[in-house]
């Protein structure tokens, strides 16, 4: 039984030896060419307006937190559209039952104002 998670667990230890290869060669043998520009913020060629360890609003969070929750739906959507024949129509009410409770949810939030940046 456990002779057949051999594969997974070598493919696991042959990433993760790269990874950690590939790192430390690149910090032996890498470029080591520091200068002010190369410190600097980058602001999509336009100079910054304000610090760089200034913190965030919790607008930005809460707004990242509802793009998680919402687009997390799609990891659901996916195997259940991949199965729709084979699933049958209990499968068909409980997808439109979580699609329905998904957008009350959606609209919920717009009525609260969380995605409005002023």
């Amino acid at each position: 039984m456990l002779e057949s998670y051999i594969p997974i667990y070598g493919t696991i230890v042959v990433g993760a030896v790269f990874g950690i290869v590939m790192i430390k060669l690149h910090e032996w043998l890498g470029p080591r060419r520091a200068n002010k520009e190369k410190a600097s913020a980058y602001e999509s060629g336009m100079e910054p307006v304000s610090s760089v360890k200034e913190r965030h609003t919790v607008k930005f969070y809460l707004v990242a937190m509802l793009f998680i929750l919402f687009d997390i739906e799609i990891v659901f959507m996916y195997p259940w559209a991949i199965q729709f024949k084979q699933l049958g129509a209990q499968a068909l009410v409980a997808m439109i039952l979580f699609m329905v409770l998904l957008f009350a949810g959606f609209i919920y939030v717009v009525k609260k104002g969380a995605l409005k940046w002023d």
